[in-house]
């Protein structure tokens, strides 16, 4: 059983659980169990930090003040992964280019391999 903590009372519940059995706090939006309702610390706004709200594709009735979101998506965290992403391209990229810029030297390692094999294989 997956488990994850009330924002309300901290308690450990159930990942699944649409509402705390402890506080009664809704955990999940309203009428979609599957979906994680996302709450706001204290007095700020999750609009503050989201992604939707930052790009103006969000079309939330309660925006720019919503306290609660299904559709939230924190705009550094996300930045994190585009730029994590990023970097692994440029490094297949980087790898492929060199690759290509090396055949020559590339080809050349591999006849010195089979040659290699071969004379241990006759000795």
């Amino acid at each position: 059983m997956k488990t994850a903590t009330c924002p309300r009372c901290h308690q450990p519940v159930n990942s699944q659980a649409v509402t705390c059995p402890y506080c009664g706090t809704q955990l999940k939006a309203y009428g979609h169990p599957g979906i994680p309702l996302h709450r706001a610390n204290g007095v700020d706004y999750l609009c503050d930090s989201c992604t939707y709200h930052n790009d103006d594709s969000c079309n939330f009735p309660q925006r720019p003040y919503a306290q609660e979101c299904t559709l939230y998506e924190n705009f550094a965290e996300h930045e994190l992964e585009l730029q994590q992403l990023t970097q692994a391209k440029n490094f297949s990229i980087t790898f492929r280019n060199w690759v290509r810029h090396n055949q020559t030297l590339l080809l050349l390692l591999g006849l010195l391999f089979i040659c290699f094999a071969i004379a241990l294989s006759m000795s």
